[in-house]
Order: structure tokens, then sequence, then C-alpha cells
């Protein structure tokens, strides 16, 4: 019989090399398929051996099919009754055209009536047809004037085998699908070391030990599928229903001695050791690989770690080795960010390097030619793929090579850091950037310690090409230490993706070394402007009000793991591994100095869209008898809270409010509740959820907001608000008509280290309409006045006691 095994393109080799390997005659390569011939039993094996071929189909006959006639003629002269099992439903499938059949749905449906009426006409009954589950699924293909009748013996296609958690619910993490991961493992000869692999360690004369390191986990596809091989389970093994199984030459009893075998190989490899080591720059693909690996059942045989080379090394023992390691260093850096590739890339490159390369091959799956670059290594072969529809190659780094390569290291471009140290570049005019860092991290350091700031922007964009924006946070006494966050803008459309991206590793190499700050203290984001002019529009993590990917759950009023800074005096809780933004805005730096100094005048203060609650501490500093710390969100919530308790300011005059700020401000407007300051930075956009239907933004909605905010202030209070939108144009002509008064303070609270970008934030001073002012319009004297002014405060204290006691 003819056989023809599917697989996407690029996969013709390897598939061809493994249908070898199980034994079967006369493989072809051809595009796309290859094809074999053998016995029922050799197809049946195929189906539950194949790590890379699609599906599994065998050639029922061809024939001559110019027109509709002759297709359904050619398909009724077919014996169907001796190759559909007896009550078999079916289903037809069509690919291909010629000048008379040009529909695929008519063609299947011309070769779905033929065999009906042959069934009917050979048995007296006529077959059920299945769309959805079809016992038999035959597979029509139109070539010019020639069409091939086949019949689809894999059901489902045969990478349709990753656990249920690794494709439904919460999974976030894109998980390879197995056969590009077979592919991937098929370029460094896996299964053969797998094969080779003794029962144990200390039996293996001449070898060294087996390992395998995902240095880019993911999802755990890659070491999936390696484990898997590792203990030689036939990927088919757990699959209960097949598209063989409606065909008459299928013999069950066959089918299950091919089924024990497998049973046998995987017991008699159950014994095998290997070392598998799976990592990831993101804690979250970590944990995600190890719910795979454990609706898998191979927990026990996978390491998942955080990214540490150190621990790495010593976990394979490799230093303690007799003799060189056998395996492989493997990496899917498709589907991460590209920020988040280079640290990817940056661990890869000190394993490789440092400890694996001098025995192990490396494969990595990538969308462009950086991870070169990276590792100053040319692949000894790459391989071209097409993994969910988009171009990315499999790039097989050769251990024999590495010699070759190092003259061409040699030559690489460096740039001095300081202190004579030099270090490799990917773009020789990165040397520009790294002297523009370092003589403004010099000025900004003398800058810093003249005001007395530990946390501030070093560098923003400074040179077009190096668009980052670089910020500086100096640890607490109690958690000492120095980090750095470095934003990637969004290059612009006409520029080289792949040159960008360069262009960032090498910020990301020169800025911890130029700062003196450790490589794991280095966070980084991705940000791109919003259409609507805000500072930034989405990241990998959620911002305050914004919308973006589900932060990891972590206790923010007591986690004793989250560093402290120090600003005004004051200790502020930072995150730098779960959000957008770290916890404190630094272009508000000297907003929150003008919090505090009016605050030094007021005796109720009030918060809104909070976010950490650090406006809340500085007006606490301040002396106010009463804060209000309003948000939305549970979290940044427990965050104020936790700011403000480690700064001493506890007690039943301090609330915490979670509720939407618009809707609580409708609310008290209905109350006699009133504060004597205000402080209101809202989001630019929200869609949140929390918020019903209703969307916010700041451009369309800030009138109606101030008005609210003015009508909660005392008569003498005033409100400081700031919004981050770029393009902000306040409606000051509405807000007259409401009786608002709003000055423009925005230049005085822009600090020195954000003077490159002054619309990073607008900001105001917000106050009512004087009432003296309408009573001298009225025609009152200034006796008058008085009076009736100490009337309504005295009123207004009556008033705010019992709606507080209340």
């Amino acid at each position: 019989m003819e056989f023809f095994a599917s697989c996407p393109t690029g996969f013709e080799d390897a598939l061809a090399d493994e249908l070898n390997a199980l034994g079967l005659a006369q493989v072809r390569k051809l595009k796309g398929r290859v094809s074999f011939t053998g016995q029922v039993i050799d197809g049946e094996r195929v189906c539950l051996w194949s790590r890379l071929a699609s599906r599994i189909l065998v050639v029922i006959d061809r024939f001559d099919a110019r027109d509709a006639d002759a297709l359904y003629a050619g398909t009724r002269e077919v014996a169907w009754e001796e190759i559909l099992a007896e009550g078999a439903t079916i289903a037809v499938t069509a690919r291909g055209t010629n000048d008379n059949l040009r529909n695929t749905r008519f063609s299947a449906l011309r070769v779905k009536d033929a065999i009906c009426d042959h069934m009917l006409e050979a048995t007296g009954a006529r077959p059920n047809v299945d769309t959805e589950n079809p016992d038999a699924r035959i597979a029509l293909s139109i070539r010019n004037d020639r069409a091939s009748l086949h019949l689809d013996l894999s059901g489902d296609a045969l990478f349709r085998r990753l656990p249920r958690e690794a494709t439904h619910g919460d999974a976030a993490h894109h998980v390879l699908r197995p056969d590009y991961a077979a592919l991937a493992l098929a370029q460094g000869g896996w299964s053969l070391l797998c094969a080779e692999t003794p029962a144990k360690d200390e039996d293996a004369e001449g070898t060294g030990p087996l390992v395998f390191v995902d240095a880019c986990c993911a999802g755990g596809g890659l070491v999936l599928e390696a484990t898997q091989q590792l203990l030689d389970r036939a990927p088919g093994l757990l699959r209960e229903h097949w598209g063989f199984m409606g065909w008459r030459l299928h013999d069950e009893q066959t089918w299950d001695a091919l089924l024990d075998e497998a049973d046998g190989r995987a017991e008699r490899a159950n014994e095998r050791r290997c070392r598998i080591i799976a990592t990831d720059v993101d804690a979250a693909a970590v944990s995600a690989t190890q719910r795979v690996l454990a609706a898998a059942g191979l927990s026990q045989y996978v390491a998942a770690m955080p990214p540490n080379a150190q621990k790495i090394v010593a976990k394979l023992g490799i230093r303690r080795a007799p003799l060189p390691a056998r395996g492989m260093v493997v990496a899917d850096t498709t589907d991460i960010a590209p920020t988040d590739t280079s640290r990817a890339l940056k661990l890869l490159d000190n394993v490789t390097r440092d400890e694996l390369l001098e025995h192990l091959p490396c494969v990595v799956l990538a969308r462009d030619t950086i991870v070169c670059r990276s590792l100053g290594l040319a692949p000894a072969r790459t391989l071209a793929i097409k993994p969910n529809n988009e171009d990315a190659s499999l790039m097989y780094f050769d251990p024999a090579t590495r010699g070759q390569t190092e003259e061409a290291d040699a030559d690489q471009a460096t740039v001095k850091v300081g202190d004579g140290v030099r270090i490799p570049m990917l773009i020789p005019e990165s040397d520009q950037f790294a002297a523009r860092l370092r003589k403004v991290a010099k000025q900004r350091r003398r800058w810093a310690a003249r005001e007395g700031v530990t946390c501030y922007r070093v560098y923003d964009a400074d040179l077009p090409d190096y668009a980052a924006a670089i910020d500086l946070y100096e640890g607490a006494p109690d958690t000492p230490g120095r980090w750095l966050v470095v934003a990637e803008y969004a290059a612009p459309k006409s520029v080289d993706p792949e040159l960008a991206q360069a262009r960032m590793m090498d910020i990301l190499a020169i800025a911890p070394a130029v700062l003196d700050v450790p490589a794991n203290h280095v966070a980084t984001r991705a940000r791109t402007r919003s259409r609507g002019g805000s500072q930034y529009a989405q990241g990998p993590r959620d911002k305050k009000g914004g919308k973006g990917a589900s932060a990891p759950k972590r206790d923010m009023l007591n986690d004793p793991t989250l560093p402290n800074i120090q600003e005004g005096g004051l200790a502020f809780t930072v995150n730098f591994d779960d959000y957008l933004d770290t916890g404190i805005f630094l272009d508000h730096r000297v907003t929150r100095g003008l919090v505090r100094e009016h605050a030094k005048k007021a005796r109720w203060f009030l918060n809104l869209f909070a976010y950490t609650g650090t406006a809340t501490c500085y007006a606490a500093d301040a002396g106010v008898e009463e804060t209000v710390t309003v948000d939305l969100s549970n979290t940044y919530l427990d965050w104020a809270e936790r700011n403000m308790r480690q700064n001493g300011f506890t007690g039943s005059n301090h609330y915490f409010v979670r509720d939407d700020v618009l809707a609580w401000i409708r609310y008290q407007r209905q109350t006699d509740n009133r504060w004597d300051l205000i402080f209101c930075d809202p989001p630019t956009f929200s869609n949140s959820s929390k918020m019903g239907r209703r969307t916010w933004d700041v451009q369309r909605d800030h009138v109606d907001l101030i008005v609210g905010i003015s009508r909660l202030l005392t008569r003498e209070g005033e409100a400081i608000f700031s919004c981050n939108l770029r393009t902000f144009k306040p409606d000051t002509e509405a807000l007259a008509r409401a009786g608002v008064v709003l000055t423009d303070i925005t230049e005085q609270t822009i600090p020195e280290d954000f003077a490159r970008n002054k619309r990073i934030h607008h900001c105001y001073i917000v106050k009512r309409y004087r009432i003296e002012d309408a009573m001298r319009l009225a025609g009152m004297n200034d006796a008058a006045i008085s009076a009736r002014q100490a009337e309504l405060r005295e009123h207004e204290r009556d008033h705010g006691r019992n709606q507080r006691a209340e």
C-alpha cells in the first residue's frame, strides 16, 4: 500500500529520517509530505509513533477527473465495501481545483454521493454522514485532470496531543506545538541521545551524563516533548479515537499488539536518567510549565527553576561530572517580548558560553537573527519554518564550530563603560549611547546629591535611535540596593525591527555597567504611544486603571520580599516585576511636595484615583487630621495602606475606600462631607469591567470630574488635579460656567530630570468661585460679608461633625 505523511513546510527532511528510523520502505520526500509504502500495520505504526507528521493517509485510488461526471464515475467504481468498516460513518474533504471543478465543496459532495450510491448498490444501505466525528474521513485531492482519493488514518491531527491545561482555561503562555517542538529536538539529535542513554549514569562507560536545558521554556512545549522522548512514550499512546477505526482492513488484535509493544518500550525507558532543566525570564512562564508538566504526569523528571546560570549549572552537576556532558540546550524566543528576549538570550549566553557550549549543541527557534549576534556565533545550519503561519528560523549551533568563531569574536565591536572595562556590542554606533549615558549619569548624580533625590530618571531618549527611558532607584536602608527600569519606546514602522531590538539589547548591556547596577536588578518594559497621545498606552503588565495582562497575585500589604525606596523623608514600597509601573511615579516628585505644602493648612485630605497612596503619605506627614484614600483596586489600596503603615500613619482617622471614584463622588455630593485638600490623578483611559459598561476618557470626561471634585471642597479648600495625557486641554469655559477656577501650574511641577519632556504630565490648582465675590456683586459690604462667612463656617463645622459621627 502507498501512504502519505503530511507535514508543515520545512519538516520534510526530518520526517523522512523519522520514517526511515521506523523501518518503512520507499520513503520519498515531496513538498509538504513524505510518501512511503507498507502494510496496514505500518500505516498504523506511523500513526502511533510519528512526532513530526500532521496526518497519515493511505492511497485508495487515482483516476482521471476532468469534470464532475468523471469524478463521480471514478469514485463509484472503487470497491468501498472493501474499504469502509460495516456501519462506519463518513465525511469527505477536498482540496485542489481544475478548469471544470472549481468549488471544493461541490467536489466533496460529488464524491460523497458516489460513495453512498455504491454502498447502497453493494450492501443495500447508505453510510451515514458525520462531518464532526466520522469513523472514516475520505480526502479528495485534485491536480490538473487527475483525482486522488485517500483515507485519513489519523482522525484528528497528530499534533493535537498537548494536555488540556496547555490549551484551555487560563493558559496565558504560548505552548509550542508538539510537532514544532519535535522538529527543534530533531535538529540536535535528541531522540538518538535518549536511545543511547542507559538506565543509570554510572553504567554509561565512556560517556557523560545526559543533560537538557530549556532556557526559554515559555509554556513548556519543548521540555514536555523532550521528556516524552526521553521516556520513549509513543505520542499517540493515549489517543482513544483514530481514523483507521473506520477502515475495514484494521485489525484490533494487531493494533493491541502495537500498543503492548509501545507500553513495553515506555516501561524499559522509565529508568533512563537525564538532568532536565526548564527556566525562563518570566516566573509566570516557569509556573505555567510546571502546570503543563504536572498535567502530563512528568513533573518528577524536570527541575523548573528561575533563570540563574550558576544554580542551573550546579543542578546539572556538570562541574562534578568526570566526563563531558551529552545533551542539548534549546530556547523558543518566538512568543516573548523583545526586551524579555534579550534577557533570555543573556541567560542563554551565560549558560552556553561559560559551561555547556564546550560540549553541547544549542537549538534556538527565533523570528530573526538577533540571537546570532547575541551569542557571537554563526549557526551551523538554519531551517526556515512558519509556526502559527509566521516566518521563523530553527538555528543549530554546533559546539564543533566554536573555535571557528573566536577570531570573529575578537573583532566584535566593544564599548568602554568605565574603569577601563569594555563590553561587546551588537551595533557599533552604541558607543555613542554609552558616551551619552556616562555624561548624563554624571550630571544627574551631582544634581541628585545636591537635591537629596534618590530615585530619578537618568536618560530619556536623548539619542533618537536609542529610544528608551532609564530610571534609577536607590533602595532604602532597610532594603539596600540599586535597580534600573528600562522602558523601550516603540520604534516607528520605518525602523527595521531587528535593528531596533539590537539597539535595545545594547542598552540593556551598557546601562547596568555604566550605572553600577547588578544585571538581575534591571527591569524592562515595552511601551507604545496611544492614539490619544497619552504618555504610555500599553505594556507587559497592568497599569493603574488600564487594560493589560493580569498581574500575578501578591500580598501587597505584607510581602517582605519587596524593596523600599526613600523620597522626601518617607519610605515607599516598589515592585519591579508585576506591573507596568513600579508603585511611584517619579515625574510627580515635585507634585507630591506641593501636596505636603498645601496640606500644612488643611485638616481633611482626600486622594482620588489614589494608586499606591504616595500623595496620602505626604499629606499625613504634613499633619492633616484625617485622610481618605479612594481607588477601585484592592491591590493598590493594600499597597497604599502598607505605605502609610511603614511611615507610622495608622489609626481610625485614615480611611481606605474601594470604589469607582466617579460613583463615589456622586454619592458624597449628597452628603455634608467636605475636604480642605483633594489630590486627583486619574488615568488617561479606562474600560475596567469594575466600572460597568462605562468607559473613562480624561479629555472627554474631565469637566464632570473636576466639577464634582470642586463640590467636595470646603469653602476655602482647593484641589490639585493632574493627568498624563500629553495633548490634554482643559475646557476652562465649561468649568467657569460651573463656578470652578483652574490655575495651570504644570511648569513648576516638572522635575529637572524630566525637563526633556515638558508634557510628561499636566497639573492644575482647582478652586471654587469664592462666595465673597458673589456677595460683593450682590451689594453686601465687608462687615456683612464677614458675618455671613462666620455663620457659614459654624454651620459647616456642625454638619461635618454630625456626618462623620454617622
